[in-house]
């Protein structure tokens, strides 16, 4: 029989992923540029905006200074969510893959290659969760 199930030996390399989420959150949140292009855009909640007296501004820093990843909050290793302080308020940031011509109906089949990955930082209130 040659219908047993085959080991995936292509899955993406999730270190090769979290350098790029890396990459394109500090570029988005911190302005360092990347070294090599990663498309992607970055989206702020009506709450988080109308937080006022430039809460918005302190939690798009703190996201892109964001380094604590442990198995706990990372557990597939691609650097894709966190959750940060903000004068007290806890703020959640997730980072989605979608395939780059797609209007973002589709997951990035290559989540590792960035010329056919779009990348979506949402940055949220967790209340807003």
């Amino acid at each position: 029989m040659t219908n047993a199930a085959q080991p995936l030996t292509d899955r993406p390399d999730s270190s090769v992923i979290a350098a790029q989420n890396d990459a394109f959150r500090k570029f988005a949140c911190l302005g360092v540029p990347p070294e090599q292009p990663i498309q992607g855009r970055m989206h702020v909640t009506h709450s988080l905006m109308e937080a006022g007296d430039g809460f918005m501004a302190e939690a798009v820093k703190a996201t892109g200074m964001f380094e604590t990843f442990e198995p706990e909050n990372d557990p597939d290793g691609w650097h894709d969510f966190g959750a940060v302080t903000v004068r007290g308020e806890t703020v959640f940031w997730k980072l989605d893959l979608y395939e780059a011509d797609s209007d973002f109906r589709y997951g990035a089949e290559t989540p590792n290659n960035p010329a056919t990955t779009m990348r979506v930082l949402t940055i949220m209130m967790a209340r807003d969760w």
